[in-house]
């Protein structure tokens, strides 16, 4: 495991986004706002998934505007609530932090909503914990992330697994 390379735990201050219907987002976002399509010069999604301790996780990356592989960015993993996924608030954290020029990660848990494992809506903290470095993991080394500025906000409990997962870095 690669570590968080001078991590730093940051708290957003952001407005939680109204639920909406699904209907017509191709990518299953439920909140106000939510990018409905790639468009050429605005904030763009990319789902990916990535493996992790033999599991399929299912996550997407939020590219800022004007994304350029060739440049470097600082990014943000975004850990869900407890019960949640990432196409919920997660993901409105993600994308309003990459408004703001970030690469962003919200990743569905290991036994949670699309990625594998069995049984499913485990919640157990060293779950989660693998989780939020799995998805820092995979974010360092994609197209473009400064992989010296990465940092994790946790939202509800995912914020207490966040917290667990920094103290516990190697």
């Amino acid at each position: 495991m690669k570590g968080f390379l001078k991590m730093t735990v940051i708290g957003a201050a952001l407005l939680s986004g109204g639920c909406v219907s699904t209907a017509g987002n191709p990518f299953g976002l439920v909140y106000d706002g939510a990018i409905a399509q790639n468009v050429a010069g605005q904030v763009n999604i990319k789902p990916v998934t990535y493996m992790q301790n033999g599991l399929k996780i299912a996550a997407n990356v939020y590219l800022p505007a004007n994304y350029d592989k060739d440049k470097k960015y600082p990014a943000i993993a975004v850990a869900h609530l407890n019960g949640g996924v990432k196409e919920q608030v997660a993901g409105f954290y993600a994308q309003k932090l990459a408004e703001q020029g970030y690469i962003t990660i919200a990743a569905d848990a290991a036994y949670q909503g699309a990625s594998e494992g069995e049984p499913r809506h485990t919640d157990k903290p060293t779950l989660r914990e693998e989780s939020i470095h799995g998805m820092i993991d995979y974010i360092s080394t994609f197209a473009g992330v400064d992989a010296d500025r990465i940092g994790i906000p946790g939202i509800c409990g995912g914020g207490e697994y966040t917290l667990k997962t920094a103290q516990s870095d190697d």
